[in-house]
């Protein structure tokens, strides 16, 4: 081969080839993933073809003007070390702009997102998994029985930008389900959980308390009986990590979360499980 690179952006079929390297890597995303990033910011996914030939890809999805998540940065084993890497991933950041940019590096990377890219490694994510079941507590709300402009104004608050487009295919995907917990000004948190290639993915579950985000941890596990499923979590939330470990759960994997260009104002107390290592 020549090596004759063209970097491009995706069109939605070519999501397809990033979820499949994901799951070729581990990764495990989720059946509907593809869907679902795209509608954030179709603009933001890019794939390196070596001579017509796809061997990388790379996501950098748009929240606004203010902040862009990076993700889904993978070459194929057999094309690396050869500088498809490094082409793809000029392309993201180009489509970033001036934003703030957060990532999550897996181990393995965080020294050259760090020395090479300016990244400012911030703190752990730790994913857990677990066994679904139990009894669902009393009092959560199915996700489309609350006015969805007010569930984008509860993930707002948290996530520290808006992001309609992506929680609307987010929380009506097939083969997902979400919940509210409702509070006295209105929701108290929410969560949803979703089917993976293997199990299900718990994510994101925002909640105003430790005692809020219990229920919904296991509103939402009681969901997927006898099956397995995953819970990322910031480790600067010892409530976040104290709810994994009174259920036993085993830690399976970890990434850093990293920023350049600025940090967002996310108050980690009130987040308990990341939405997705992908798009933050």
């Amino acid at each position: 081969m020549s090596d004759h690179l063209l970097t491009r952006r995706m069109e939605r079929a070519d999501v397809d080839f990033a979820i499949q390297c994901a799951r070729d890597e581990g990764w495990n995303p989720g059946i509907h993933d593809a869907d679902t990033f795209f509608a954030q910011d179709p603009d933001g996914f890019f794939i390196a073809e070596a001579d017509g030939e796809p061997v990388a890809c790379s996501s950098m999805v748009r929240y606004g003007e203010r902040l862009a998540f990076w993700g889904l940065l993978i070459v194929r084993p057999e094309y690396r070390g050869r500088g498809f890497g490094l082409a793809i991933t000029k392309a993201a950041f180009a489509h970033a702009g001036d934003r703030i940019i957060g990532g999550d590096g897996v181990l393995a990377m965080q020294s050259k997102y760090r020395d090479r890219l300016g990244f400012e490694i911030r703190y752990r994510n730790i994913r857990y998994r677990g066994s679904g079941g139990g009894d669902a507590p009393e009092g959560l709300i199915p996700v489309h029985e609350v006015p969805f402009d007010d569930i984008c104004a509860y993930d707002a608050s948290v996530f520290s930008v808006p992001r309609p487009r992506f929680l609307r295919a987010w929380t009506e995907q097939e083969d997902s389900v979400g919940l509210v917990a409702p509070g006295k000004g209105g929701i108290a948190g929410y969560g949803v959980i979703r089917k993976c290639f293997e199990g299900h993915k718990i994510g994101p579950v925002f909640a105003d308390s430790p005692a809020v985000a219990s229920a919904l941890l296991d509103g939402l596990a009681a969901t997927v009986p006898g099956e397995e499923y995953f819970f990322d979590v910031p480790e600067p939330n010892p409530a976040a990590v104290a709810l994994a470990r009174e259920r036993h759960m085993e830690t399976v994997f970890e990434t850093g979360r990293m920023y350049r260009g600025g940090v967002p104002g996310v108050p980690l107390e009130r987040v308990f499980g990341v939405t997705t290592f992908e798009l933050g």
